[in-house]
């Protein structure tokens, strides 16, 4: 999705990294079996970075494009699924990452959707999120749109609320359990503090439909928004934030969030500094400018040639050690200048 400027810190050094051997940005992406991966390769002492993948960039399947990822989600099968934000939900091969299939979505007059956040249910149905509105729907594996949840009005994007365009759910997680569903805004609502997102939940119903939930105040970075949040097995979760200089490059951050202690913001109209308002908690788990480059190359001034525009992010399971592996992808806005790159960590939360 398009992103404002901001002012991101550029370390000098950070891409110096010379005595790594890695796959170049054509190589097959590994199983996730490896443990204890090289210090060589943190980029943090919680986050290490495997390598990554440009197999997929500027690809075609079917006749369709294959990039403009904006999520990803592990299918039941254990292949993956690639949300595109032009409409399109790819199934891809966990190990290769080559496509198995397309299917289109649309909204009930049949119009693309702005498709940013996904969430496979247990029943293998696909929840999306569309920035249009905002709005979330439930598909069939064929795209057959199933139900539709409901939004907070003030959560619209004006003049129906106060939500500004191309700015609002981005991140779509079901928490352990599968009774809580979460979604992301990326930007703050017209009224709120200029540093806090929120975060909107809702409870599945004995028929199987989602209820609105409590609300949560995120304190992003100054600059940054809210591209992906993911929910860990305990409950916690990794949230991405990111932001964009022209001429610098991307600003992309991994932290662990806790909303379990968090203010039910639901009630409150403007989040302007309420006493006894306790935002979600985080912890910054890693900057990926720090992470080494692995011979990765950049069509754009990047402050780590391995970034781009991260946008999707899954957890897909733990290594013999204990930590969650996670992937990333980028999203390269079908731009001959950005490159649509997967990127396999391992973190310890």
């Amino acid at each position: 999705m398009r992103l404002r400027h901001v002012i991101a810190t550029v370390t000098a050094g950070l891409a110096a990294v010379t005595t790594l051997t890695a796959a170049g940005p054509a190589a097959a992406p590994p199983t996730g079996s490896a443990s204890n991966p090289s210090a060589s390769h943190a980029c943090s002492p919680r986050v290490s970075l495997d390598r990554f993948s440009d197999a997929l960039d500027k690809t075609t399947y079917d006749g369709t494009f294959v990039g403009n990822f904006s999520a990803l989600a592990v299918d039941r099968d254990g292949s993956l699924a690639a949300l595109a934000d032009r409409s399109f939900l790819f199934g891809l091969d966990a190990k290769t990452l080559a496509p198995r299939s397309a299917v289109h979505l649309a909204d009930e007059n049949g119009a693309d959707l702005d498709s940013e956040g996904l969430v496979i249910d247990g029943d293998g149905t696909r929840l999306v999120t569309s920035e249009t509105e905002p709005s979330i729907r439930r598909y069939s594996r064929d795209g057959r749109i199933l139900d539709r949840l409901p939004v907070p009005s003030s959560l619209l994007v004006a003049p129906a609320g106060r939500a500004t365009a191309n700015q609002t759910f981005e991140g779509l997680t079901l928490l352990p359990g599968g009774h809580t569903l979460l979604a992301s805004m990326e930007e703050p609502i017209a009224g709120d503090d200029p540093g806090l997102v929120r975060f909107q939940t809702w409870t599945r119903t004995k028929g199987g439909h989602f209820r609105l939930g409590a609300q949560y105040a995120y304190r992003i970075d100054p600059g940054l928004g809210v591209p992906e949040v993911q929910a860990t097995p305990d409950g916690r979760l990794l949230v991405l934030e990111r932001g964009f200089t022209a001429g610098v490059g991307n600003t992309v951050r991994l932290y662990l969030a806790d909303p379990r202690h968090a203010t039910d913001t639901s009630g409150i109209e403007n989040l302007t500094g309420q006493r006894g308002v306790r935002p979600v908690g985080k912890t910054l788990l890693a900057d990926l400018a720090a992470c080494p480059s692995l011979g990765a190359t950049t069509r754009q001034p990047q402050p780590n040639p391995l970034l781009d525009n991260i946008e999707g992010m899954t957890i897909t399971g733990r290594d013999r050690t204990g930590r969650l592996t996670v992937l990333l992808v980028s999203d390269d806005n079908q731009n001959p200048a950005q490159t649509t790159r997967f990127y396999y960590l391992r973190v310890r939360a």
